[in-house]
C-alpha cells in the first residue's frame, strides 16, 4: 500500500494535470462535494487522503468521458 508521502505526491501531480489540461474542471474543485470535508475539523490520515485521491481520479475520469460524448 502507498505511504502518505506517495499519496500526497500523486494528489499534487493529478491536481496540476487538471489545472493545466482541464482548467474549467479545476475551477470547480473548490465547489465539488467530493473535495469538501464533511466535518469542520476533519482528521487527515492516509486513508482519508487515499479516498480523496480516488475521488479526484473518478471526477477526472467522468469529466473526460462526458467531454468525449459531447464531441460525438
Amino acid at each position: 500500500m502507498k505511504d502518505l508521502h506517495n499519496i500526497l505526491t500523486e494528489i499534487t501531480q493529478l491536481t496540476n494535470k487538471i489545472e493545466t489540461n482541464y482548467p474549467e474542471l479545476y475551477r470547480s474543485l473548490d465547489e465539488n462535494p467530493l473535495t469538501l470535508p464533511v466535518s469542520e475539523s476533519p482528521h487527515m490520515d492516509k486513508k482519508v487522503m487515499a479516498e480523496y485521491l480516488e475521488g479526484l481520479k473518478q471526477l477526472l475520469g467522468h469529466y473526460v468521458e462526458e467531454e468525449k460524448i459531447k464531441k460525438q
